[in-house]
């Protein structure tokens, strides 16, 4: 059920900035590139020209609307089923790798970057745009709060406070940029308007 309502979501989103943060995320990219958490592909068509894409997608509903959206892409992007915690792939084969509103949801995620970074080859990039731990401390009480009731169960496996940049440099990455956002760009915070934008290198 989740995973219909996030595809319905994607096209709001993209009009409310999400767009312009896939553009960000994506750019310069260039030959083989690993896309973990693909969703419906609404990333596709942001990738810069040149790239050849493999799009890990779990979820059997969104890794077809990935297919249908692949179909349409400017560039060459392949589909196929898995988990970021188990990749199917040889040591170092990947150029590069994307990760967005992925990482919050992975089952676990210290073994997703391990792997992520194992099929990167040495000076590989990891490039992600995530919803992460809050700043304030009253607002990661609450997100402690949901991540251990009813968030995940309603969310897709989500969780609102991963401190996923100590994550990511555990796996071994060094971040070469670090953009902190708040998305959707309102008044108010929620549990999930924290963002980072960024770049990592497998050293």
């Amino acid at each position: 059920m989740f995973a219909r309502i996030y595809a319905r979501l994607s096209g709001p989103m993209d009009q409310g900035g999400m767009a312009e943060h896939r553009d960000h995320t994506l750019a310069g990219l260039s030959g083989r590139v690993l896309e973990v958490g693909a969703g419906d592909g609404a990333n596709f068509g942001h990738y810069p020209s040149g790239v050849s894409l493999v799009a890990v997608e779990p979820e059997p509903y969104l890794r077809a609307r990935a297919r249908e959206r692949a179909a349409m892409a400017d560039v060459k992007v392949e589909v196929v089923a898995g988990v970021a915690e188990d990749l199917r792939f040889a040591d170092g084969s990947f150029d590069a790798a994307v990760a967005t509103l992925t990482l919050c949801s992975v089952d676990d995620q210290d073994r997703a970057l391990r792997e992520i970074h194992r099929v990167l080859r040495p000076g590989g990039e990891l490039r992600f745009f995530e919803h992460v731990r809050a700043a304030s401390a009253p607002m990661r009480a609450v997100q402690r709060a949901l991540d251990a009731t009813v968030w995940p169960h309603v969310a897709g496996g989500c969780h609102t406070g991963r401190d996923t940049q100590a994550a990511i440099e555990a796996a071994g990455f060094q971040i070469t940029r670090l953009d902190v956002l708040r998305f959707p760009d309102v008044r108010f915070n929620t549990p999930v308007s924290r963002h980072l934008l960024g770049t990592a290198i497998r050293p």
